[in-house]
Order: structure tokens, then C-alpha cells, then sequence
């Protein structure tokens, strides 16, 4: 924590921080959570993965929720409203007025999204997607972390910053229903709003990972994604295998010879050079020193004996942000178990998802894949390579030192701990899309998703105590915002 002043700290008195501390764990526990908790128990899938989501309904039954919500704090000026697009998910927009006693009026975005992902198998017996149960500090259900917390913890640090007197610039909310899907709709939704984002000096992201619930996480950069289906025909319909088998090549077997091309089967290694960026000095030096604060690797549930690639931490954390990986995320004419009969299968459908690093160009390496699993197919297959969506991984700007200060204080003042800064492995399109839009904005990307929230997975969970404190840090990374000498962002 930096005690003397520095160029760019506070010009004015902070906030009160008895009342502000309590004011965040009142509002936080007493309403915040019971929201987070029937969120949980709405399957508002996205888009991609419920195409009759507006007949459905769900999604507007959480936005609602959010926007009734927010309107019901009490926050001085906070105005919400609903966007809506023909063919589009709607999105939520919050608009707060600069605090009076703000030196530095400038617009703060925050962002959030509502929609979730499905419900995925394995879930404990007594936990479910969509139903919210509480062990100790763990909050179990589908969206709770990932990401429906962001907009009620953006809710409670205005509330907080309010009663205790501390001040903020324009905060803008853009929380929208498409980002699981890859964030189709959200283009449209930034054109349409124009000028009413102005432009952002400081963008807020809570959508991101943290390395552990002892301090604040700074997200340094994300990886893209590039996703395919990968279909191979041999037949026009299936035969019976004794008749069959030894002549007619087996589409699974092409499928499996075709990704060889791409993916070191011995290793995972991808094998298209495009995709292998220099890591830049500044990212190798934090992926180090984060590796020294955790002392562990990532945890994850191994079967057994399963052990990752390397036990070097420093390199699992760079191989999870500025490595490409491949995974076979799912399958068509596989048929379960149970009806599988002795038959030549016609084809094989595998749907590729490839984590790109920063700096990749999504389109290039789709182009590239195309090119490399459709040529020269054995057996005069018919492959086909289908595109499905693909984002470009960000790499965070220079940290403005007002800001990494700010950053500082925060974590120290809450967790009682230095913050850290760390790359993460996951993808948020709208980070590109604003880096490339506000080239001169300054970023903060956090979140809740640490060891074993498991977000996408069976038993996702937040950490209701540690989004308690980051809701904090947020409270008070705005009032320095606000409240920072000088102009400079």
C-alpha cells in the first residue's frame, strides 16, 4: 500500500470507510444476494445454445430482475433502460451522473452479462443449474459467478460510495444477453447507442478470474477462440459394419487423421506456427511473480493419475493465456451406447474450439484450418469444414500509475493483501472490441472465477465473501477515478 502521495492520488477527502464497509456488506448480503439467488434459478441461456430464447422468455424475466433492482437502490440520477433491436437479444443500459464533488467527471463503462450457459452434466446430487443453494461461502447455481453478480455488485458499490460520501465519474452499465454466444448482438447494440457511450476513460469488466480469494486480481489479457465443426462422409447411410467393415473406410478414423494435421496427437501441441505470438517481457515477468504469490498450479478435478503437461506454475499460467489449445467440445452421428448397433457409421461430426492467444486473427487461423483439414481428404472423403463463431483475444494497455495505485490501495484496504495481475484463459469480446474502439481508455478486468467455480462446468459456484470485498475494491477504484489530480488518464 502506497501511503505518501503521488502525483495522480485523491484530491479530495475519501469516503467514510466505516460507512462505506458496512453499507457494502448491508446491501450486498441483505439484497444483493437473495437477487443473485433467483437469477441462479432462471435457465436464460444464450442465444447459441436456446434459439427460441425470446418465446422462452427467460432472458427478459433476468433483465427485468436487474433493472428492478437497480432502479429500487436509491441512487442519485441512476437511470435504466431497456435496448432493443429487431432479431437481437435486448440489452440493459445504465446511466449515472457524475457526483458533485467529482474532480474528474469523465465516463467509467462497467460491463456485465446476463445470459448463461447450459446446464452441463455432472452436477453433485444435492446441487443443480438452476437451483441456488448456499454452502458456507460458496453460493452453487449456473450464472451466479459467470456473470449475473457483476451487475448487483456494481449496484451495491454506487449504493456504498453514496451513503458514505465518496464520489464517482459518469458510470455507464452496458450489461447484455449475448456474450456466451460470443457477444453476436453486441455490435448492433454500440452502434445504436452512438454517442451515448461517450468515450470511456475507464472500463470496469467483472466478468473475469481471479488466482485465489485472498486479494484482488487484475486480468492482464485474454485469449480469442475459433470455433469449427469438422463433418467427414464416407457413406449416404449407414450399413451394417459385418458387411462393411474393411471396405468401407470409417469416418471417425478420417476425422481422428485429420486432426493429426493440426494437433500433435503425442502432446496437444497445435501445429500451425500462426498461432505462437511472442509473449511479451512485461506478461512473463507477472505470470512469474503471481506463480511466487500462489505457490501452486491451478486446481482442477484430475482423474487419478492425470497430470498436466508441465508442473512449472509461472508456465501453466502462460500456457492458459498465450498458448493456443484445442478441444473436441462435441459430437454428431456418434449415438449413445445404449442404440449403437454393429453399423458402419455414415460420418463424423466433431465441433473444434481452439483458445487463440492475443494478437491472433480469428478469421486467419479459420481460413488456415479450412484449408489444412479439407485437402487431400483420405479416401476421397467428403470433409467439410463449418465456421462457427470465432473473438479476438485483448492484451491490457500500459496500467496509468493513478490507476495501479488505486488497484493497491484497494486490495490492501479489503483483502488485507497486495493485488496481482494475471492473465486468464477464458475470452470476453467486448474487451477487443473497446480496446480497438478506446485505444486511449485505461482497463479494469477482475472477477470471481477462482479455484474450483468452475464456471461452464457442473457446480459452478460464487464466492460470496470474496465478491463481497472485490464489490469494495470496485467502490473504491471508481472514487479514485473520480477523484484523481490532473487530467491524464
Amino acid at each position: 500500500m502506497v501511503d505518501h502521495p503521488t502525483p495522480d492520488a485523491p484530491t479530495t477527502n475519501p469516503p467514510d470507510r466505516e460507512v462505506l464497509t458496512s453499507t457494502v456488506a448491508e446491501v450486498w448480503n441483505d439484497s444483493a444476494v437473495p437477487a443473485i439467488e433467483a437469477h441462479i434459478a432462471v435457465p436464460a441461456l444464450s442465444p447459441a445454445f436456446a434459439p427460441g430464447w425470446a418465446a422462452a422468455g427467460h432472458i427478459d424475466t433476468v433483465l427485468v430482475a436487474a433493472s428492478d433492482w437497480l432502479e429500487s437502490l436509491g441512487v442519485p440520477g441512476l437511470t435504466v433502460s431497456r435496448r432493443d433491436l429487431p432479431g437481437r437479444t435486448p440489452l440493459l443500459l445504465v446511466d449515472v451522473p457524475a457526483t458533485d464533488g467529482a474532480t474528474n467527471g469523465g465516463t467509467v463503462l462497467a460491463y456485465g452479462h446476463l445470459d448463461k450457459q447450459p446446464e452441463m452434466v455432472g452436477w453433485d446430487d444435492d446441487l443443480g443449474p438452476w437451483t441456488p443453494v448456499r454452502k458456507g461461502d460458496r453460493l452453487y447455481g449456473r450464472g451466479g459467478a459467470d456473470d449475473g453478480y457483476s451487475v448487483y455488485a456494481l449496484g451495491t458499490a454506487l449504493v456504498a460510495l453514496d451513503r458514505a460520501g465518496g464520489e464517482h465519474g459518469r458510470i455507464v452499465g452496458v450489461i447484455e444477453c449475448s456474450e456466451e454466444s460470443g457477444s453476436p448482438d453486441l455490435p448492433a447494440h454500440l452502434e445504436a447507442l452512438g454517442d451515448e457511450l461517450s468515450s470511456p476513460e475507464l472500463v470496469v469488466c467483472l466478468d473475469s478470474g481471479c488466482g485465489d480469494y485472498e486479494r484482488l486480481w487484475v486480468t492482464t489479457s485474454l485469449r480469442g477462440l475459433v470455433s469449427v465443426d469438422l463433418r467427414v462422409d464416407v457413406l449416404t447411410e449407414g450399413v451394417h459394419s459385418g458387411a462393411a467393415g474393411g471396405i468401407v473406410p470409417s469416418s471417425f478414423r478420417i476425422a481422428r487423421t485429420l486432426l493429426d494435421r493440426i494437433e500433435a496427437a503425442s502432446d496437444g501441441r497445435l501445429l500451425i506456427d500462426e498461432l505462437f505470438p511472442e509473449i511479451p517481457k512485461a506478461r512473463r515477468e507477472q505470470a512469474a511473480q503471481s506463480a511466487g504469490t500462489l505457490g501452486r498450479p491451478p486446481a482442477f478435478p484430475w482423474a487419478d493419475d492425470t497430470h498436466p503437461a508441465t508442473d512449472d506454475v509461472a508456465d501453466q499460467l502462460l500456457a492458459r493465456t498465450w498458448g493456443p489449445a484445442l478441444e473436441v467440445i462435441g459430437a454428431d452421428g456418434l449415438p449413445q451406447l445404449a442404440d449403437a448397433g454393429n453399423v458402419a457409421r455414415p460420418s463424423t461430426t466433431l465441433g473444434l474450439s481452439i483458445r487463440i492467444p492475443p494478437g491472433v486473427d480469428p478469421e486467419a487461423i479459420t481460413a488456415r484450418l479450412t484449408e489444412l483439414l479439407t485437402n487431400d481428404p483420405p479416401a476421397g472423403a467428403t470433409v467439410t469444414v463449418s465456421p462457427g463463431w470465432g473473438a479476438t483475444g485483448w492484451d491490457a494497455p500500459p496500467t496509468a500509475p493513478w490507476l495501479a495505485d488505486a488497484l493497491q490501495r484497494a486490495s490492501t484496504t479489503w483483502f488485507g493483501e497486495e493485488s496481482r495481475w494475471i492473465g486468464e484463459g477464458g475470452t470476453i469480446p467486448f474487451m477487443a472490441m473497446l480496446g480497438e474502439q478506446f485505444p486511449d481508455a485505461q482497463f479494469v478486468v477482475t472477477g470471481v472465477l477462482g479455484p474450483g467455480s468452475n464456471a461452464h462446468g457442473p457446480n459452478e459456484f460464487l464466492d460470496v465473501a470474496f465478491a463481497e470485498r472485490l464489490t469494495g475494491c470496485v467502490a473504491d477504484v471508481l472514487h479514485a477515478h473520480a477523484t484523481r489530480a490532473g487530467t491524464a488518464v
